[in-house]
C-alpha cells in the first residue's frame, strides 16, 4: 500500500519525538524538584527528618515542609480544615483508613511496626527499682506521675489505655486499670507522646508511655513491657483484640471505638496534594530498601515487603514494592 508523503512525514516525526529519549545525546528526565508538605505523626519527628534529608540528597531540588502532631490530627487537618498535604503518615495505619478513605484518599500502605514502652530518666522516682516485672506496682506508689497522650488526638493516647486493660488481663490484678489512670491524670495528657520527653528530663514527670522508637531515639531509659502487653506482637494480636477504647468519631458528638491490635504505620497520598507525582517518589523511597534502612536505624522494624488491602488501588509506581494482604 502506497502512503502519502505528508501522512509519513507525520508518522516520522511522532514516532521520533515518542523515542526521543532513547535517541544518543538526548537529555535525561529532569530530576524530581519542588516543595513537598509531609504530615505525619509526633512519634516520626526524627525518622522523617533522616529521610528527608537522604531524599534531598539524591534530588537537590527537592525542598520540605514537615509537620509533627497527632496522627488523628494530622488526618483532620485535611478532612476538617481543608488543609493540603503531599504525604500523609500516620502512626496507626487504621486513622487513614477511618477519616481519609475514601472521599480524601484513594489507597494505604503499611510499611513499619513499634511497640510501647514506659520511658524515663535517671531522675524519675525510684528508677533504679522499675523493670518488666514491677512497673505496674512502682507506678501505683505514693507521689509518682506518669504521662500520656490524648487518645482523641494520638493512637499512642490510645494504645496507652490499652496497654492498662491488657496488663490487669495479663496480670490478673483488679481494679490495675484504675491505679494507672489515677497516677496519670488528665494535667498530665498532652496531644502527643513526644512532648514527654522535656518533661521527663526536667522531672516534672516520673515516667510516660511512648514508643519504643521515641525512647531509643531520645536516649531515655524504658521499660519493655511483655509481648502479651506491649501491642508489638503479632502472635498475640487476639489477645491485644480484646482492648476497645472510645474516641472522637469523624463529626460533633460522634465516637467510634478502637479495638486493639499490634501496632503498624501507614502512609497515604492525599487527592489534594499539590505535587502527586513527586509526592509517590517520596513514599516509593519510604517503603523501598533505603527507607527502611532509615526506618530499622530509628527503632521501627520496617515491614518488608510493604502491605497494602487492595493493590489495584495502588499507583502503578508503587505496586512493585507492595504486597497485599
Amino acid at each position: 500500500m502506497k502512503i502519502h508523503p505528508f501522512l509519513a512525514a507525520v508518522i516520522l516525526s511522532g514516532w521520533l519525538t515518542g523515542c526521543r529519549s532513547a535517541l544518543p545525546g538526548s537529555p535525561p528526565p529532569a530530576a524530581p524538584a519542588g516543595k513537598l508538605v509531609i504530615f505525619h505523626a509526633g512519634s516520626l519527628a526524627e525518622p522523617v527528618r533522616a529521610l528527608t534529608e537522604a531524599f534531598q540528597a539524591r534530588y537537590p531540588g527537592v525542598t520540605f515542609q514537615a509537620e509533627a502532631s497527632g496522627s488523628n490530627e494530622a488526618a483532620r487537618k485535611i478532612r476538617e480544615l481543608g488543609r493540603e498535604a503531599d504525604v500523609v503518615i500516620s502512626a496507626d495505619y487504621r486513622v487513614i483508613d477511618r477519616l481519609l478513605i475514601p472521599d480524601f484518599a484513594d489507597w494505604n500502605i503499611r510499611f513499619a511496626r513499634n511497640e510501647m514502652v514506659i520511658a524515663y530518666t535517671d531522675r524519675s522516682r525510684y528508677a533504679d527499682e522499675v523493670g518488666t516485672d514491677n512497673w505496674y506496682e512502682i507506678l501505683g506508689r505514693d507521689g509518682v506521675i506518669c504521662g500520656r497522650a490524648d487518645p482523641n488526638a494520638d493512637p499512642a493516647g490510645y494504645r496507652t489505655l490499652m496497654v492498662w486493660q491488657l496488663a490487669e488481663a495479663h496480670y490478673g490484678i483488679p481494679g490495675l486499670y484504675r491505679t494507672l489512670e489515677t497516677h496519670c491524670p488528665k494535667a498530665y495528657i498532652r496531644p502527643k507522646s513526644v512532648e514527654w520527653i522535656a518533661l521527663l528530663q526536667s522531672g516534672d514527670v516520673d515516667y510516660a508511655f511512648v514508643y519504643r522508637s521515641v525512647a531509643l531515639q531520645h536516649g531515655l531509659r524504658f521499660v519493655e513491657l511483655p509481648p502479651e502487653v506491649n501491642l508489638g506482637s503479632g502472635e498475640y494480636a487476639d489477645f491485644y483484640h480484646l482492648a476497645r477504647v472510645e474516641i472522637s468519631g469523624t463529626g460533633p458528638g460522634q465516637t467510634v471505638t478502637v479495638r486493639g491490635e499490634p501496632i503498624v504505620y501507614g502512609v497515604t497520598v492525599p487527592k489534594n496534594a499539590p505535587h502527586p507525582d513527586l509526592a509517590l517518589e517520596f513514599v516509593r523511597f519510604l517503603i523501598g530498601p533505603e527507607g527502611q534502612a532509615v526506618m530499622e536505624r530509628m527503632g521501627q522494624p520496617p515491614i518488608v515487603p510493604a502491605v497494602t488491602e487492595n493493590r489495584d488501588a495502588l499507583p502503578p509506581l508503587l505496586r512493585p514494592l507492595v504486597t497485599e494482604q
